[in-house]
Formats: structure tokens, sequence, C-alpha cells
């Protein structure tokens, strides 16, 4: 979490020192996660005084200490441990280690836990950015309430400028039982106390299919319900049925098209979860992982205090420049909804300082291209359109594929389901998008991401020598693959 922002700017003008008097602080941040870091340390490079209020005794936000980072540990564990990468040369029966245990998968990612919010501390630190432990809530637009972490305590601070960069928590419906090990969501996960032998995961969206791949990999019995008639539909089609097939080879059963009546929780039976289903269907497991999605942590905030709008689901509407529909109140990160990603988080906290304190925006009408990792078993990379939004447009396009199974790096590894495709223009050759499922894929992206941020023709992945064997070469491949149609 390398420290990207630039040196300190101009000597600040006098209207900005006159605001020196005025305020507490030129900037309060609400949130420690990537955003909230970002738009704080931003600030404090250029002399302003910056402040992050956050409420858990942990910095680092969800990313840090129950989303991105602990969620990506615990599959890289599930993917060691289990063996799953070797299996394609060993055989399905490959184990790194028989009889994993829910602390066995734990304990890496306790440590990188840890590491990531000494790293937090130290930048902030190091950036002179005061962090406060505290609970927050505006007073007005300007002012803000601090409760300590401890619950002792109630004082007001002021800003110039205040950056909303709070997050999301897990949706829970109030008729479902939570108890956080049988009835559990993703925000729970780091909290088990067991490994369960069956699963049903009600909602299958991105985090939804991540856990549940996930503890398929570890043998898990795991049922996918979702009523959606797809497995993640804004991913191009040939990629989403490529990982229902490769999953369902996992054992994972999909109930796509179904929505859940009611969740019980019985007593004295092997498998205590009971999932009803609105089609009448009974559906039974040790436990079930809840994820209906994620709403905006901003119902402790007081928001109408200070005159900001929230829609339904607690998430912030904002301009292109970051701005709520007050004009010095900012929000960022997932708290905004989509993309919802800790890499573009880091970029909106950083346009929203400068824009809020008058420099030169980089980014004009949002962050601009960027790409997309899901990090199922397999993980999947995306970038630009997929066909089906080509074809929706009206634009014109043609395809290439390189199947892992081809290269030999493949080979090499036992990937034998990955797949990379490229979209291009059939007049110009440019790159229109680039989606990979398989090993790496969330590296490989940035090979295609880059050429299209250039509005690079596939010409150069036909014409390059890439390193021999790496996966790196499907791209060559591809680009083959896809003149080869041209010239049919």
């Amino acid at each position: 979490m390398a420290d990207m922002s630039p040196g300190p700017g101009k000597a600040e003008t006098s209207a900005s020192a006159e605001s020196r008097s005025a305020f507490d602080y030129d900037l309060v941040v609400i949130g420690s996660g990537p955003s909230g870091q970002r738009a704080a340390i931003q600030a404090a490079k250029i002399g302003k005084r910056a402040a992050v209020i956050e409420r858990a005794r942990a910095v680092g936000g969800v990313c840090v200490n129950t989303g991105t980072i602990p969620s990506k540990t615990f599959r890289e564990a599930v993917m060691h441990l289990s063996g799953f990468r070797e299996r394609g040369i060993y055989g399905s029966s490959y184990r790194v280690k028989h009889d994993i245990t829910i602390d066995d998968l734990l304990y890496r990612v306790q440590q990188v836990v840890r590491s990531e919010i000494d790293v937090i501390r130290n930048q902030m630190t190091r950036n002179r950015v005061e962090l406060i432990e505290s609970t927050a809530r505006f007073v007005d637009a300007h002012t803000v309430e601090l409760q300590s972490a401890a619950g002792h305590g109630r004082r007001q601070i002021s800003a110039e400028k205040i950056v909303i960069a709070c997050g999301t928590e897990a949706a829970r419906d109030d008729h479902i039982p939570f108890d956080g090990q049988r009835i559990f969501t993703s925000d729970d996960v780091l909290g088990l106390e067991f490994l369960p032998r069956s699963l049903i995961v009600v909602g299958a969206g991105v985090v939804g299919a991540e856990y549940a791949t996930m503890f398929a990999a570890l043998g898990v019995r795991v049922t996918i319900v979702d009523k959606r008639p797809v497995l993640l539909p804004f991913l191009d089609h040939e990629i989403s049925a490529a990982l229902t097939y490769v999953a369902q080879q996992s054992n994972v059963t999909m109930r796509l098209g179904e929505e859940v009546a009611q969740v019980k929780l019985l007593q004295g039976v092997s498998k205590p979860v009971e999932v009803g289903l609105k089609s009448g269907k009974v559906l039974h497991a040790e436990a079930v992982l809840y994820s209906i999605g994620r709403e905006g942590a901003t119902r402790r905030l007081d928001l109408e205090n200070a005159g900001v709008h929230r829609d339904a689901r607690g998430r912030l509407p904002v301009n292109e420049h970051f701005q709520t529909n007050v004009e010095h109140i900012y929000a960022v990160g997932d708290v905004i909804g989509y993309p919802s990603l800790a890499s573009t988080s880091y970029e909106q906290g950083r346009a929203a300082t400068r824009h809020a304190f008058g420099l030169r925006a980089e980014h004009e009408g949002g962050i601009g291209l960027f790409p997309y990792g899901i990090y199922t078993v397999p993980e999947i990379s995306t970038i630009g359109k997929n066909e089906d939004e080509l074809t929706a447009a009206g634009v014109p396009y043609e395809i290439g594929k390189a199947n892992y199974r081809e290269i030999s790096r493949g080979q090499i590894i036992g990937d034998r389901t990955g797949i990379l495709k490229i979209i291009f223009s059939p007049e110009s050759k440019k790159l229109l998008g680039v989606h990979i499922m398989g090993e790496g894929a969330s590296e490989l992206i940035h090979i295609g991401q880059t050429l299209m941020a250039h509005d690079g023709t596939i010409d150069y992945f036909a014409d390059a020598v890439f390193n021999f064997p790496t996966l790196a070469e499907c791209y060559k491949t591809a680009a083959l693959d896809g003149i080869n149609r041209l010239a049919l």
C-alpha cells in the first residue's frame, strides 16, 4: 500500500489562511478505509490540517478488517491448503493438508490484517494526519460531534471541507435469525468457529460467488440460491458460463431463478439450517451465508443535520467531483455505490480532496478506465465492454480467444479451464475489451488495460515477443485468432 500521492503544493492563499482561524481542521474525513486514507493524506501533502475519524479500534475500514484483504488472504489459504492449483497435475484427490480447520484458514488472515493496519497507521503518522478513534455524527454542515470509542465524553470539531468515507455493511433482513455462526454474513466470516460441511449461499453477487467457490474448493457441499437466472450476469456471457461450469464441476449446486421465502434454525439435527424457497423447495445445510448486497454505513451519521441526501440503501449520490448535494461535503468509496472497489476508492479519495482545495482535476467525469477483479475460484478479471453491451449499442466487433490448456504455461501449472478473450473493432483493430478467467487473471488484465489506455490495436499483441512460457502469451494467441477470423 505504497504512498503514491504527490508532494507538497504551492503556498496557501490568504483565503486559505483565513479558513484556518475559522475551523479546527481544513479537512475532516469520516472513515479510514482506502478512500478515506487517500483523501486525508492528499490534504496533508498540500499543507492542510487533516483528521480521520474512525469508530472501530482498527484502522483500514471494511477493506482491511472484514472485506478485501481478509477475503483475498482467506482465498490464498484455501488455494494452498486444499491443493486446488495442483489438482490439474496430481489429480482431484490431491491435498496439501487433510482435515483443514477454520483456524488453519484464519491464521494467515490475522497475520496479514495486523500488518496492513500497522502500515496504514505508519502512513498517517508519517504524513501528520491526525487519527481520532471516535464515533462521528453531524451537528451541522461544518460541525461533527465525536464520542470516544470507549463511550466516555463528547466533543465537537469543525472543518472547512468534509469527506464521508464510512463504507458499507452487509445488508440484513429483519426476519432472518442471524447468529454469526450457523447463519452469517460476509462480515462474520472471520469470526467463524467451525468449517461447515455443507453451506447454502443466499445471493450470488460478487461476494457470494467468491465465498461459494472458496468453500467448494475446500470440499464443502455448496448450494447457491439467487433470483437471477444467470450467475454474475454483468460479465461477458462466455465467462459467466465458464465460471458456472467450473463451479458445478466443483460440486456447487445452482438454484438460479429462485427466491428465499424463509430461513429457520432447527434444533437437534445434523443440518440445522432450513431454507424455504418461494417455489416450494426446502433446502438444508449446516450453515447459511446470507449475501444479498451491502448498504451504506450512514445510519449513525445524522446526515439530515448537515442536509446531505442518501438513498434507500444508505448510499450517497455524488457528482463527477464526488460532491454530495452539500457543496463542501464529499463522499467517496463504497458508500457511493458502483464500482465499490478498493482500487477505485483510492483514486476517488485523492480526486475529491484535489477538487475540494482547487487543484487541477486529473480525472474529469470520474475515475476513467479501470479493471474489475473477481476473486472466485478460478479468478476473473475484466475491462472494457463485453459482447452483450456492444451488441446492444450497435457497435461492430470481433473476438479472439486463447485457452490456457493450449498455452505451455497453462499446461505447466495444470490450469485446463482458463480462458483469455479479447474484443476489438474489425475496422480499426482497436481493443474494446478483455475478459479473463483463470490463474493470474487479475494480474494479466493490466496488459490489456495499458493497450486500451493508449488506444492500441491488437496488432501490437500479434507482433510482440512475450517471455516463454508465460500466461501473457495468451494475448498473442488471442490476437492471432482474432486476425484469422477477420481473414475468413
